[in-house]
């Protein structure tokens, strides 16, 4: 589905996500408030808050009243594509077992 076919607070939801995978959103970092990123985006404010309910069920952001809207630690995660995902632990599971094979090999040398 093309960017265009999305409905306003789910093209602010997209460009959020897409700012945590590349990056550029960190954990921690504050959002504009819902009146700045209305301004941002071209938006009401009601659609922005839509966009934060949606971000915050997705896990992607929390929000505190009167303080605004944060990226999550685990954000990086929420947003990940699903083949990242099954690649990195792929990758893990090559290192651990790498790792189980020095040592059984360490072991074996030992005996030698």
């Amino acid at each position: 589905m093309a960017i265009e076919d999305l409905q306003p607070y789910q093209r602010i939801v997209q460009d959020v996500k897409d700012q945590v995978r590349l990056g550029r959103l960190q954990a921690s970092d504050k959002l504009g408030s819902t009146r700045e990123l209305a301004e941002h985006y071209g938006v009401a404010p009601g659609t922005v808050q839509r966009a934060l309910a949606e971000l915050r069920k997705e896990g992607v952001v929390y929000s505190h009243q009167g303080r605004g809207s944060f990226i999550r630690e685990s954000a990086a995660d929420a947003v990940a594509d699903p083949t990242s995902l099954a690649i990195k632990r792929l990758e893990e599971k090559v290192d651990e077992l790498s790792e189980r094979l020095e040592r059984l090999e360490a072991g074996e040398g030992k005996r030698s």
